[in-house]
């Protein structure tokens, strides 16, 4: 017969291994395919505006997956190059969606920002920042890093999924050195010609899921 003990330990190493499959699953998540309609979600920004990504119908959208806790994004904050791109970018009708996929239950949570201003070191221009801390939109997406980002093109189909630019660094002198892919992906198609970079690796921390 099995003491409690012997079986108390046993129940431990398998809910232990279930735990990092399930944390492998979601980190390893998969992102949807370039040139396959965007996963369709609906959202409550900080500002109390509840709408679907489908509303935007014929518009461009940037999903930037972002926790301003992270040395990567501040890297693009502090250099206020994301700021500009939001700007230059939602003044010609492109929507920027900022979203935090970080759980509720880690402490850098309630830091990404309940308005604006506090979303980030330096503020955002984004259209609408978004709490996910459920992570349900951000493994629809399969985001894996802070930053990560999506486009969508008018028609509802991913055009860019991948790294904010070309440097994996957290210093701020390798800003204008860099590709920047958000600025190249929308600048081509928004001029009628394929992406020519529709896909890279993102870098950056890891988004903290539930």
């Amino acid at each position: 017969m099995r003491s409690k003990g012997g079986l108390s330990f046993a129940l431990f190493i398998v809910g232990t291994g279930l735990l990092i499959l399930w944390a492998y699953g979601a980190a390893n998540a998969a992102s949807p395919a370039i040139g396959k309609p965007a996963p369709d979600f609906e959202f409550t920004d900080i500002e109390g505006n509840t709408v679907k990504l489908s509303d935007f119908s014929g518009k461009y959208v940037v999903l930037e997956w972002f926790n301003h806790g992270c040395p990567f994004v501040r890297k693009h904050y502090k250099s206020k190059k994301m700021q500009k791109l939001q700007k230059h970018y939602t003044a010609n009708d492109v929507v920027w969606i900022a979203i935090n996929s970080t759980s509720d239950k880690h402490g850098d949570y309630r830091a990404a920002g309940e308005s604006k201003d506090d979303a980030s070191e330096n503020g955002t221009a984004a259209t609408h920042i978004v709490l996910d801390p459920t992570g349900d939109i951000g493994l629809a997406y399969g985001a894996k890093t802070t930053p990560h980002m999506f486009i969508v093109d008018p028609q509802g189909k991913l055009i860019y999924a991948g790294a904010a630019d070309s440097i994996k660094s957290t210093d701020l002198e390798d800003i204008p050195k860099a590709t920047n892919y958000i600025d190249l992906a929308l600048t081509e198609s928004m001029g009628e010609d394929e992406v020519s970079q529709p896909e890279t690796k993102p870098y950056g921390c890891s988004v903290k899921y539930k």
